[in-house]
């Protein structure tokens, strides 16, 4: 399974240009072309405007070939067609090939607009749900049910983030058939980050600080015995309710007990990678926004912001961030630049959270809207509402 941009690939071709032509004209390798084709990276944004001009399309048009991200799906092999006619023989080497179909699926999310991802997610989900309600031997349901889990889990995310965190009754549906899934797998890591996510919907989608609050501490205790990671996660979430509520004291008590699980961290804490300093400072940065004190959220946020280049939706949500920061500290000359990073980031991913920030943030600068600097911002947001 790989992702690729095919319509880019197709206009370099109707251009007339082999990619080696192509990167000539640019200045840089041929891999580079590669890269930006298989979307494993995106064109620096001193390079957009020449490669414009070599493919013949407007700015807009080239961003919309950068967007248009595809995922290629290797056919199933002989061996999975014939477990979905008889799935009663499935077992745990098919189980092992659908887990790592969803593993590369998320590992795309940070780097591909999740509308690009759905489809196929949707398509393995199905596949495990399916196969799970009819699979006999009792050790290749109990692994089905594992990785039911993390597909609910991981569709979630994406229909929350395609509907633009709008719709919050699907994405729960889905995790709590993941909590389902994963009790009944008896495997609490995968059951505490669901019930995580759940609380993002009640923080970042229906604003309700006090419940977010509540799910996010359920979480940390679901995961206490299991990970130090996810428990500080989890602690860094309820923190940041706090802050929306505007108790500052609970808020640091609750950042206090998430710093210290990184004392408890060890090798063997499958959720590792997702509790990391740049995650944690990230959501320190967010709770002194909330708590109305951005001259202690700015440096934070500018630091964790260069951090996150791996991570773009991430990075979009920090750039976004921080932009309040400064326009609430009057500092609208760092304000407009940041503004363009944040677009520049939200451009790539379409991530609902940094898309949602950015027009929050857009919305502090309508005092300033008969500026030429804010206007131009205005006009790169209103370019992103177009192309949603």
């Amino acid at each position: 399974m790989a992702a690729k941009r095919i319509r880019l690939a197709q206009q370099r071709k109707s251009a007339g240009l082999s990619q080696e032509k192509l990167a000539g004209l640019l200045g840089v390798e041929r891999s580079t072309v590669v890269r930006w084709e298989t979307a494993e990276t995106e064109p620096q944004p001193w390079v957009r405007p020449k490669l414009a001009r070599a493919l013949q399309v407007t700015s807009e048009e080239l961003q919309a070939l950068l967007d248009d991200v595809t995922i290629i799906q290797t056919q199933p092999s002989e061996r999975m067609n014939y477990l979905l006619e008889h799935p009663s023989q499935v077992d745990l080497v098919a189980v092992a090939s659908l887990h790592e179909r969803i593993r590369q699926l998320d590992e795309q999310y940070d780097k591909a607009p999740s509308t690009a991802l759905l489809g196929s997610a949707g398509q393995v989900h199905g596949q495990v749900k399916f196969l799970r309600q009819n699979a006999t031997n009792p050790r290749a349901r109990k692994a089905l049910l594992e990785v039911e889990a993390e597909s609910a889990t991981f569709m979630s995310q994406l229909v929350w983030d395609v509907s633009q965190r709008r719709d919050h009754v699907a994405p729960r549906a889905y995790l709590d058939e993941a909590i389902d899934a994963a009790r009944q797998a008896r495997e609490p890591t995968t059951e505490a980050y669901a019930a995580l996510r759940k609380s993002f919907l009640a923080l970042y989608g229906e604003k309700n600080a006090q419940e977010g609050a509540a799910l996010a501490r359920g979480a940390a205790e679901i995961a206490k015995p299991v990970s130090p990671a996810l428990t500080g996660l989890s602690l860094l979430h309820v923190a940041e309710g706090h802050a929306m509520m505007g108790s500052l004291k609970a808020c640091e008590d609750a950042l206090a007990k998430a710093e210290a699980q990184f004392d408890r961290t060890h090798p063997d804490d499958v959720a590792a990678e997702h509790y990391t300093v740049n995650e944690y400072n990230r959501l320190v940065g967010s709770c002194y926004l909330f708590l109305g004190l951005p001259e202690r959220a700015e440096p934070i946020l500018r630091m964790t912001a260069r951090s996150l280049a791996e991570k773009k939706k991430s990075q979009a949500i920090t750039y976004a961030n921080l932009a309040l920061a400064l326009i609430r500290q009057q500092k609208l000359d760092e304000a407009g630049a940041i503004m363009h990073r944040t677009i520049d980031a939200v451009e790539l991913t379409r991530g609902g959270g940094g898309l949602n920030l950015a027009f929050t943030a857009g919305q502090e600068l309508r005092q300033w809207r008969h500026e030429p600097w804010a206007q131009d911002i205005q006009d790169r947001l209103l370019a992103l509402i177009a192309a949603i």
